[in-house]
């Protein structure tokens, strides 16, 4: 029976823990790679999620899973002549505050949920039609959240005038969003506002 030469134990174990060693850190290389694109793609809702969830492996977990459901819908962006047109929806609902300021809230509430199915974006509950937008749109998440407390608060009789106001500046920033008009994207909707504007004059 041949021995066990012990130099070559020794060099077995090192070999063991070095091939240990590399695998951890290139794990935990990978693990911090992947936190950072998360802190980058989500911004403040990253945040959120962890102080929400209380572990951040948990709440990167969540994250994860809403990029993964997100890549999996159709998402389009509008054709610029019906972008036009939710432009305009946009502009003659903001008209109307004034007058009714809780019945432009739940309009303003309504022409979000259509421009979001436009999009692509399924109408889940609001919890979830919230994480589905902080994927792409994460800057104005928060927005979404903070013009819906301020709606439900209104269907209550619980929210004043100026409450109104503010959801429907919530609601702009995200219908804005939404809408990607911006740069050459607002010169096209601009620009087929007015060939609609003109049609109509020379009817």
């Amino acid at each position: 029976m041949n021995a066990i030469n012990p130099q070559a134990m020794v060099i077995g174990l090192v070999l063991v823990v070095a091939v240990a060693v590399a695998v951890f850190l290139i794990l935990r290389e990978r693990r911090k790679a992947q936190s950072r694109h998360l802190q980058e793609r989500f911004g403040p809702e990253y945040g959120r999620v962890v102080s929400t969830v209380g572990d951040r492996e948990k709440a990167e977990a969540e994250l994860q899973a809403r990029e993964k459901r997100v890549e999996r819908l159709r998402l389009v962006a509008l054709p610029p002549a019906e972008a036009s047109r939710f432009a305009q929806a946009w502009e003659t609902l903001q008209t109307r505050f004034v007058d009714n300021p809780s019945g432009v809230v739940g309009e303003a509430d309504r022409l979000v949920r259509e421009l979001m199915l436009k999009r692509g974006y399924p109408m889940a509950d609001f919890e979830r039609r919230a994480a589905d937008i902080s994927v792409h749109h994460p800057l104005v998440v928060d927005n979404y959240r903070a013009a819906q407390a301020i709606a439900s608060r209104n269907v209550r009789g619980q929210a004043s005038t100026e409450d109104l106001r503010k959801a429907v500046v919530h609601y702009r920033a995200l219908f804005e969003d939404l809408l990607e008009v911006g740069g050459a994207r607002k010169a096209e909707v601009l620009a087929a506002t007015e060939r609609e504007k003109e049609a109509v004059h020379h009817e």
